[in-house]
């Protein structure tokens, strides 16, 4: 935050409880109501006749239409996955490529993510285009791009974020803030600006093979469209969900 930025705090939540039906306190108001928050859609239907006929296409046509609509960050995607346990966990990345073969983002193999695609490799993501009323959801498959295409995409990374691939442990608890900077800071060092950072051998990219991908258009009195492409042997089925 810049020193002429003013922090903001929320209000405070009120204090006034009431009675549970067994006779318990309640727990206080929230400060914001989400109850009533609401949007009322208006956009254009989303028709089967209007599909393409394989998912990534129409997934194409929707990125560069969120693109052209100024979206922020339209890549970022939330990527959610699961243990060995079945215990869930989701976070959002940036999708940095993407074409017939899947979805691909980039990550610390030794990451909580990374960890839990080696013991569980089926995924799950998520666009949430809210501004334009639009979402894709994709189920799939993660596995490893190879080397070639993980070394090509980190030698196109800013410096400074090929540095701080190689200073974060991801995901692993660090003493402090300036511990993980004075790593970041012998690494500067050690790689100066215009020499070449190898790639962490530790890092590399994940491609999701979807083997179902649902487009969703909001539309008048939440009666939403929602079209799910899945795979069938030799090509796609388009069905229709119910909102």
């Amino acid at each position: 935050m810049h020193s002429s930025d003013r922090a903001l705090t929320a209000p405070s939540a009120p204090t006034a409880r009431t009675a549970t039906p067994d006779g318990a306190p309640a727990p206080a108001a929230s400060a914001v109501d989400v109850s009533g928050m609401r949007r009322h859609y208006s956009a254009a239907g989303l028709v089967e006749a209007d599909l393409a006929a394989h998912p990534m296409d129409q997934f194409a046509h929707w990125l560069a239409e969120a693109t052209a609509a100024g979206l922020d960050e339209p890549n970022a995607m939330v990527v959610s996955t699961a243990d060995a346990d079945g215990q869930p966990s989701a976070r959002t990345v940036l999708l940095k490529g993407y074409d017939r073969r899947g979805f691909v983002f980039y990550s610390n193999y030794g990451s909580r993510k990374g960890d839990e695609l080696a013991a569980n490799p089926r995924v799950a993501l998520l666009f949430p285009w809210h501004q334009i009323a639009r979402q894709v959801t994709v189920v799939g498959r993660a596995e490893r791009v190879p080397r070639p295409e993980t070394e090509g995409y980190f030698h196109s990374r800013p410096h400074g974020s090929q540095l701080g691939a190689w200073a974060s442990e991801q995901s692993r608890p660090v003493a402090s803030r300036e511990e993980l900077e004075r790593r970041y800071a012998e690494l500067a060092v050690l790689h100066p600006e215009g020499e070449e950072v190898p790639v962490p051998p530790y890092w590399g990219g994940y491609r999701v093979v979807p083997s179902a991908v649902e487009f969703w258009q909001g539309r008048e009195n939440r009666l939403h469209d929602r079209l799910r492409y899945r795979a069938e042997a030799g090509g796609w089925a388009v069905q229709r969900l119910q909102p």
